[in-house]
């Protein structure tokens, strides 16, 4: 094929009445590029330039640092095991250092002698009210318990089982709710205002 391109190019040359110079020129260029592997003629086919590297060597694995590595990562893993797990820190229950300085005093302002005389007697009466809540509260746990035992003894009286299945601890009583009383109470028409919440959390990560 490629010498079919060659003859038809030299017999265009020649019709179209061009020197002899002109063809022999062409002739021997292509000669020398066909002589010559690296270079390429205009007319020949385009290849690759020959590979002259050689082979690349494999690198020869040292078994024996191979398995002292592989020891070592071994040792680093159980000794992470054995380690306890590093506990998440609670900021809440963590007093910060700047409010345990104890030159950070608030003077509290003076009371006038009406105000001081106002709440001692309402801290009188509370203590008055909280008296008969307690003494109430222990006359009816004493009556209920009187109570209880006066039917055990009964109980015991008809039959051993039956009193010994009452005694028993009942699982069931808990877990125990109960509404604790509030410092101060809510106040029924007071609208929260509506602020600005900064997310200040720390991630930690394990």
């Amino acid at each position: 094929m490629l010498g079919r391109v060659v003859a038809s190019g030299a017999l265009s040359l020649l019709r179209s009445g061009a020197g002899s110079s002109l063809l022999s020129s062409q002739l021997i260029w292509n000669v020398q590029g066909r002589a010559n592997h690296w270079q390429s003629s205009l007319l020949g086919l385009r290849a690759a330039l020959p590979m002259r590297a050689e082979p690349r060597k494999k690198k020869k694995v040292d078994q024996k640092r191979d398995i002292a590595i592989r020891d070592r990562l071994r040792k680093k893993i159980k000794k992470l095991q054995k380690a306890p797990q590093e506990l998440i820190p609670i900021e809440d229950f963590i007093t910060p250092f700047r409010f345990l300085d104890e030159k950070r005093v608030r003077d509290t302002p003076p009371l006038s002698p009406e105000e001081s005389e106002r709440r001692a007697l309402l801290m009188k009466k509370w203590s008055f009210y909280k008296q008969k809540q307690h003494e109430a509260e222990k006359g009816i746990i004493k009556s209920l318990v009187d109570a209880q035992e006066a039917a055990l003894k009964e109980l015991r009286l008809e039959s051993e089982e039956l009193y010994e299945a009452a005694i028993q601890r009942d699982d069931g009583l808990f877990p125990f709710e109960r509404q604790e009383l509030m410092h101060s109470p809510p106040l029924p028409k007071y609208e929260a205002p509506e602020g600005k919440c900064v997310d200040v959390t720390k991630v930690y990560t394990q």
